[in-house]
């Protein structure tokens, strides 16, 4: 089966550089991937295309180097099967609460002895029942991985013990939700939101695991480097657009082109802070 470029240069202490598409043009997939971006964030959390759909991204994003990098919805525990099944290489798992939800997802993600993952084989991850079962088994185990996502204070007090539990390689804030949760929307530089990085990053660190967050700039993504993050989540392909778009308004107003433009300038200044 297909190795994690992800987990391989985590475990070379290498950093990875993982990319989030929204838009559903497989096109899009395949130019990432052959770009030789580490992964690929896919959303299905807060969007709403099916597991059909994502399987014919993922086989898009095969003919280059990218992993799939896919987060379920809370509590979707039987989801994150199928999504390792059509060919993710990870599991970002969200709004954990505890370590007993974090070795769910091991659970949900691992075969026995480190889970209880169901077998089937018939998807793009043996791939198509191509392989010895015990080697199916053993590399699905040794290379797929599991991000556990924290995004509210209850849940970074229990940091050390989530990155403790057997079978979690990392740790991520989720920075607009932790804001919006504890009351203060968006303010990413908040002493709240500084001690909660440096909780996560002290709890991998103690427990051997790997940790990072959305970064919004080069500068942040330093910095993060710095305190020990190892994967960096930047950018979306939608604002990829919208910030192109912005850009060939600003040049052609300057040569007496006007536009209709209905979006709020809150919105259409909406560029570095995309939300997690």
């Amino acid at each position: 089966m297909r190795a994690s470029r992800i987990k391989h240069k985590l475990s070379q202490d290498e950093p990875v550089l993982i990319t989030q598409l929204h838009l559903l043009d497989p096109s899009l997939f395949e130019l990432t991937s052959l770009m030789g971006f580490d992964g690929i964030w896919m959303d299905m959390e807060h969007h709403t295309y099916s597991l059909e759909t994502a399987t014919q991204l993922m086989r898009a994003a095969r003919v280059g180097s990218s992993d799939i990098l896919a987060r379920p919805a809370n509590g979707e525990f039987m989801r994150i099967g199928r999504m390792l099944e059509a060919g993710a290489q990870g599991i970002m798992y969200p709004r954990c609460s505890n370590a007993a939800e974090a070795a769910e997802v091991v659970k949900w993600s691992k075969f026995a002895p480190l889970g209880k993952r169901g077998f089937d084989g018939s998807g793009a991850d043996m791939p198509y029942c191509t392989m010895p079962v015990s080697d199916y088994v053993n590399q699905a185990n040794e290379h797929t991985f599991i991000t556990i996502q924290l995004e509210e204070q209850s849940a970074v007090d229990q940091a050390e013990e989530i990155a403790a539990v057997p079978g979690v390689d990392a740790l991520m804030l989720g920075p607009a939700d932790f804001s919006i949760l504890e009351g203060f929307p968006g303010q990413f530089n908040h002493p709240q939101m500084q001690a909660a990085i440096e909780t996560i990053a002290t709890a991998a660190a103690n427990q051997g695991k790997h940790w990072g967050m959305p970064t919004f700039n080069l500068e942040h993504a330093q910095e993060l480097l710095q305190r020990g993050a190892r994967m960096l989540y930047h950018m979306a392909d939608i604002i990829f657009v919208k910030n192109g778009l912005e850009q060939m308004q600003q040049q052609f107003s300057q040569i007496g082109l006007t536009f209709d433009n209905q979006l709020t300038d809150s919105a259409t200044h909406y560029t570095q802070g995309k939300k997690s």
